[in-house]
Formats: structure tokens, C-alpha cells, sequence
């Protein structure tokens, strides 16, 4: 088996996602039930729109709780990150994880051309890089 050094290699194929006009509870029940960090967000025609994390959700809830809201009538667009860094199925699993440490966001939409095809988290990374260190050490000359 070939060291893991791009993200295809590593990447979550077929990830959940939501849509940007669902309700904020639904999709933290999907972030609950799925054990997630995050969910991918979509618009119309399935293209992707935003990046919905934990705490994204968490401070969604706190602020309607402190505004005497109620967190069922807050939408995933109202909590999601806009600020979607996406990668592509050849990128180099060293690029995306140093990208994920500057910017702190531990998921990324992995498209090809204009549809997604995976995603890719700080915990596939963790995983792939250590098989590449694991692999390097292993296959040393003198191992």
C-alpha cells in the first residue's frame, strides 16, 4: 500500500451535509448522533455554501438562550461559517494540515471541478500523516 500523501487518500467520501435552510437542531442532532465535529453546508443544487462546527452550534444556542430566543427557530445559515476553505482530491496532506493549523478550522469540503466528493478532517489528517511517518521509518534503509 502507497504512503497516504494526498488528501484522496485519506478523505471521507460521501459526507453528511445539511442544507443552509434547515433548522439549527436538526443538524445538531446529526452532530451528535454521527459523533462530528462539523457538518458541510449546501445551497441550492448541492453547492457548498458554508461550514457548520460545534462551536459554531454552541454559540448560536447561547446567543438565542441570551436573547430570550429560542434555538429552534434559528437556521444553519444564521451559525454557519462562511468562510469555506475548500481542498481538492490531489492536494498534499502537508498543505491542508498546515492550512487547518493557521486558520484553526479542522474540517475541509474536498471538491472536484464544482461537486463535492468528500471531505477531510483534522482527525484523517492526524491519521495520515503518522502512516507517512510510520512508512518512512519502516522503509528506511537498515530498517
Amino acid at each position: 500500500m502507497p504512503q497516504p500523501t494526498k488528501v484522496s487518500d485519506c478523505m471521507h467520501r460521501n459526507p453528511l451535509t445539511i442544507n443552509s435552510d434547515a433548522n439549527l437542531v436538526n443538524a445538531i442532532s446529526l452532530i451528535v448522533e454521527y459523533k462530528l465535529t462539523g457538518l458541510t453546508v449546501t445551497g441550492e443544487g448541492g453547492a457548498v455554501v458554508g461550514i457548520l462546527s460545534e462551536l459554531d452550534c454552541i454559540q448560536a444556542v447561547l446567543t438565542a438562550i441570551y436573547n430570550d430566543g429560542d434555538p429552534e427557530h434559528v437556521l444553519v445559515e444564521d451559525a454557519m461559517c462562511t468562510d469555506v476553505n475548500i481542498c481538492k482530491p490531489a492536494d498534499s496532506i502537508v498543505e491542508v494540515a498546515q492550512s487547518m493549523v493557521n486558520t484553526g478550522q479542522r474540517r475541509r469540503p474536498v471538491i472536484d471541478g464544482a461537486s463535492l466528493v468528500g471531505q477531510v478532517s483534522s482527525n484523517n489528517i492526524l491519521w495520515a500523516l503518522m502512516e507517512h511517518s510510520r512508512r518512512k521509518m519502516f522503509d528506511a534503509p537498515g530498517s
